[in-house]
C-alpha cells in the first residue's frame, strides 16, 4: 500500500488539490465566519470597513456598482446561464450545460437556507445607497455570481480559453460581490463567506458529477 501511495497521488493529484484548496479549505473559512456570526453577530472590522466605503463613495462609482448589481441580481444572470447552457448543450457539451445550471442554482438555493438559518439584518444603520428586503448572511449576488464565474472556468478549463474565461468569469463574480459592500447592502463577511461556500458548492459538485459524467472533464464536443 505504501508503495501504490505515491503512485496514486501521482495519478489523482488534480482531484486532491480540488478537494483541498476547492472543498476544504473554503468550507473551513465558512465555518469560521459563520461561528463568529452566531456567537457575537459579526466583526468590528465589518462596521469599519462600510463607514470607510461609504465616505469615500463618488457618483460614478455608485453607478457601476449599481448597474454591477443589477447584472448580477435575480433577473439578469437567469437569463446569461441560461442562454449559455443552451449554447453548450447545442455544441455538444450536455454534461457541461447540466453542471452550470446546477452550479448557478444549487448556490442560489443554499443561500436562501442558509440565510433563513442565520437571519442575520443587513446593515441598514449605516449609509446603504439601497434599500434591499431579505437577510444579510451570507450575500446571495456574491455566492451566485461567483459560482456562476468558478462553474464557468470550470466548464472550459480543458480548451485554449481557460485563461480568458477565468479571469473574466471569477472576476465578474469577485466584482459583484464587491459591489454590494460599496452599496452598502451587505457586510464584507457576508460577500467572504458567499465567496467561501460558492467555491465549496461548485468544487464539490464538479468532484461528483466529473465522476457520473466523465464527459465533464473534458472539453465540449458534438455527439457528447
Amino acid at each position: 500500500m505504501r508503495r501504490d501511495l505515491p503512485t496514486l497521488l501521482a495519478a489523482h493529484w488534480t482531484r486532491l488539490a480540488l478537494l483541498l484548496l476547492g472543498v476544504l479549505g473554503p468550507l473551513a473559512l465558512f465555518a469560521d465566519l459563520a461561528g463568529d456570526v452566531l456567537r457575537t453577530g459579526g466583526f468590528g472590522w465589518d462596521r469599519t470597513i462600510l463607514a470607510g466605503v461609504a465616505s469615500s463613495r463618488t457618483p460614478d462609482g455608485t453607478f457601476a456598482a449599481q448597474a454591477l448589481s443589477t447584472l448580477g441580481g435575480l433577473w439578469a444572470l437567469p437569463l446569461v446561464v441560461g442562454a449559455l447552457a443552451l449554447g453548450l448543450a447545442r455544441a455538444g457539451g450536455r454534461a457541461h450545460a447540466r453542471f452550470l445550471v446546477g452550479a448557478v442554482a444549487g448556490a442560489a438555493a443554499l443561500n436562501v437556507l442558509v440565510k433563513l438559518v442565520f437571519q442575520r439584518p443587513r446593515p441598514a444603520d449605516l449609509v446603504a445607497v439601497l434599500t434591499e428586503p431579505g437577510f444579510s448572511f451570507p450575500s446571495g449576488h456574491a455566492m451566485s455570481n461567483l459560482a456562476f464565474g468558478y462553474a464557468l472556468t470550470l466548464v472550459f478549463w480543458h480548451t485554449r480559453w481557460r485563461w480568458p474565461v477565468a479571469l473574466l468569469g471569477c472576476g465578474w463574480g469577485l466584482a459583484v460581490g464587491l459591489s454590494r459592500i460599496y452599496l452598502g447592502v451587505h457586510y464584507p463577511s457576508d460577500v467572504l463567506a458567499g465567496f467561501a461556500a460558492s467555491v465549496a458548492w461548485v468544487a464539490g459538485l464538479y468532484l461528483i458529477l466529473g465522476r457520473r459524467w466523465p464527459a465533464l472533464r473534458r472539453s465540449p464536443r458534438p455527439g457528447r
